[in-house]
């Protein structure tokens, strides 16, 4: 039986991917940070049709059938598999998120990553983690970053070769927390794929680019050093400069709500005036994480339950790599 299951964390970006340079590779701008989250998580079962019983792939997500866009994507991945293993086999596919697909959670990164991992091992491929990697960042960039856990770095290079992923530190390097405040469930009308498109329409763009690296520099020695004061500042700056790009392209893309700014506010007053040591980051959506370390939990989900407008928390240490199971969906 070709069979896998994996499950596969989300990862939340403290020094953003946005923008591509290169398209059909998914060649970013700039190189990227991030932190494999343990608690918003993917479970994949890919089983490849041996007998020739089906016709056309079959694919569920979260119980659903995907639309015609997400369709394509997912059987233009499994193309990739295919290919790679020498085979025409149609694959059946469940899915399931322990979170909202499409909202700025990453859904794509921890699907994705799930997806080419259960697919390969299914197919018997014997493919390195930085391979598997750049298989997954074809499809969804961010994808590469879910396949390592803890602290994950992704190096840009110049070409599909040298634009690789590593792990910088293990999960347990860092009890370093990630408090998701969903204030929106529904998904958004513009996916973090066509939003890489526009990027390089804002007049902003170039310079959010140019000053990414010294930001990256920063970021590490943080980790490093576990220092959530010099790492708060800058995860801060990068949200609100890849949000002012996405604001000034060509279209405009506004992925906020009234919610959003309003729970931005909220978290620096309680910093200026409480000593709440929390510092916000935003993807692509309207929702906001909320980085701190393991006592401030506490503390944040009691201010956050007070807030009508807050739908749901996520709260998240940092997690391993794609992980195989021995219980499928199916």
């Amino acid at each position: 039986m070709l069979k896998s299951t994996v499950r596969s964390g989300s990862n939340i970006a403290f020094i953003k991917y946005w923008g591509v340079d290169d398209p059909a590779i998914n060649l970013p701008c700039n190189s990227s940070i991030s932190m494999t989250l343990n608690d918003a998580y993917t479970l994949t079962t890919v089983e490849w049709d041996v007998d020739g019983r089906l016709t056309a792939d079959k694919i569920a997500l979260d119980g659903a059938r995907p639309n015609a866009k997400s369709l394509a994507r997912l059987t233009r991945h499994l193309d990739r598999l295919r290919a790679l293993a020498g085979v025409a086999y149609r694959a059946r596919v469940e899915s399931k998120n322990n979170f909202p697909m499409a909202s700025g959670i990453a859904s794509s990164a921890s699907g994705f990553s799930a997806l080419t991992v259960a697919g390969a091992n299914a197919l018997g491929l014997e493919l390195a983690p930085t391979r598997l990697a750049a298989l997954a960042r074809l499809e969804s960039g961010s994808a590469g970053r879910s396949l390592f856990g803890g602290f994950v770095e992704w190096t840009r290079g110049h070409d599909d070769a040298s634009s690789v992923v590593h792990q910088l530190y293990p999960a347990e390097h860092w009890e370093l927390f990630d408090v998701v405040v969903v204030v929106s469930r529904a998904a958004k009308e513009t996916s973090s794929a066509n939003g890489h498109l526009i990027a390089a329409t804002s007049p902003l763009h170039r310079g959010r680019v140019d000053y990414v690296d010294g930001a990256l520099d920063t970021v590490r020695a943080a980790i490093a050093e576990r220092d959530l004061h010099t790492l708060g500042p800058v995860i801060e700056q990068d949200t609100l400069a890849m949000h002012g790009v996405m604001m000034t392209g060509r279209p405009s893309l506004i992925y906020w709500q009234p919610a959003t700014i309003s729970l931005i506010q909220a978290v620096r007053r309680w910093r200026e005036e409480d000593g709440v040591a929390a510092y916000f980051t935003i993807d692509a959506g309207p929702n906001l994480h909320l980085i701190c370390e393991k006592e401030t939990v506490p503390h944040l989900q009691e201010r956050l339950r007070d807030l009508a407008y807050v739908e749901q928390l996520i709260v998240s240490r940092p997690g391993p790599g794609v992980v195989e199971l021995d219980d499928h969906l199916f």
